[in-house]
């Protein structure tokens, strides 16, 4: 009888990274190629996604094995922090909850400037019938989950 085989958890960390990596191109792929400028908020929820995808896929194609549950771990942290923030911005896109000041009210764009009309973070983006935070928030817990369900089958059973 044969048990099945479990991942390591250096390849969980190079995975959740490498889907980070995935939510991060598609963030860029929207603003580049879509025209959807980000937010002070959607900034926000790359950073967690960029340590991520740095910490998970050179972490853990380069550290020793034994490190392969922190990195995976900090991996997972940094995306479910992510999500958090992407679900703190859906609150505000719902208007749920208030936004920071910085860039819920409208500021004054002067002709001529250099400097382009801020993002509001607090005007609603559809996607596929949610809001843009909100499938970053989606997907961010979805990645958390899965690579935690993977660490936990790689955990030595009692």
């Amino acid at each position: 009888m044969t048990t099945p085989q479990s991942l390591r958890a250096d390849y969980v960390a190079i995975a959740a990274g490498a889907a980070a990596l995935a939510l991060i191109l598609g963030a860029l792929g929207f603003q580049y190629l879509g025209g959807m400028q980000p937010c002070e908020l959607c900034i926000y929820q790359r950073w967690p996604h960029i340590a991520a995808a740095v910490i998970g896929i050179m972490g853990g194609g380069f550290l020793p094995r034994r490190l392969g549950v922190p990195l995976a771990m900090a991996v997972i942290l940094l995306v479910a922090t992510s999500g958090l923030i992407a679900l703190y911005h859906t609150g505000v896109q719902y208007h749920v909850i208030q936004g920071p000041q910085a860039c819920t009210v409208d500021h004054p764009y002067v002709l001529g400037s250099n400097v382009p009309p801020q993002v509001r973070c607090d005007v609603p983006v559809y996607v596929l019938g949610l809001v843009f935070p909100a499938w970053n928030a989606l997907f961010s817990f979805l990645i958390a989950g899965t690579a935690i369900f993977a660490l936990m089958k790689n955990a030595p059973q009692s």
